[in-house]
């Protein structure tokens, strides 16, 4: 999966201002974020010289742009329970910070994800910060998992 960083070195790094945002690494985060498209950045769509990286910033944010998330997927088969991604998320920590921020394992009924039965289940999806009208591309519970059990699709 691509990063700003990498989103950021085929900005054309002049910090013009043209796309609403102060410098090209906030445009490559609003990018990421889909707050932003590739066209807000007319030096980099009409100027001959970034052509090149004009492609291959279209290339690496097609996954992203054209697509729409459905929701995130738990592979029981590689996860074993640690609950790194339960700890991890902002979300069951803001809910509930006294359960899931001192690995107790959340109590509030809003918590997101949950260990039972050795493997991690998602609840609540409705209150992942990657869906709803505030979208942010978090990804806590991904970043965490040391088998990789968790994807959002």
């Amino acid at each position: 999966m691509v990063n700003a960083m990498e989103i950021y070195q085929l900005t054309p790094k002049t910090n013009c201002k043209k796309c609403g945002l102060p410098t090209c690494m906030a445009f490559a985060v609003a990018l990421l974020g889909r707050e932003k498209n590739i066209e807000d950045c007319t030096p980099l769509v009409d100027e001959p010289k970034y052509e090149a990286k004009l492609k291959k910033l279209q290339e690496v944010m097609e996954p992203i742009m054209g697509a729409s998330e459905t929701g995130l997927i738990v592979h029981p088969e590689k996860c074993y329970g640690c609950g790194n991604c339960v700890v991890a998320c902002p979300v069951n920590v803001a809910n509930d910070p006294r359960g899931s921020a001192i690995g107790l394992g959340p109590k509030s009924d809003k918590a997101i994800l949950v260990v039972e039965d050795g493997v991690v289940k998602c609840l609540n999806m409705e209150e992942c910060r990657r869906f709803g009208p505030n979208k942010i591309m978090c990804n806590a519970c991904t970043a965490t998992c040391p088998s990789k059990a968790i994807e959002f699709v």
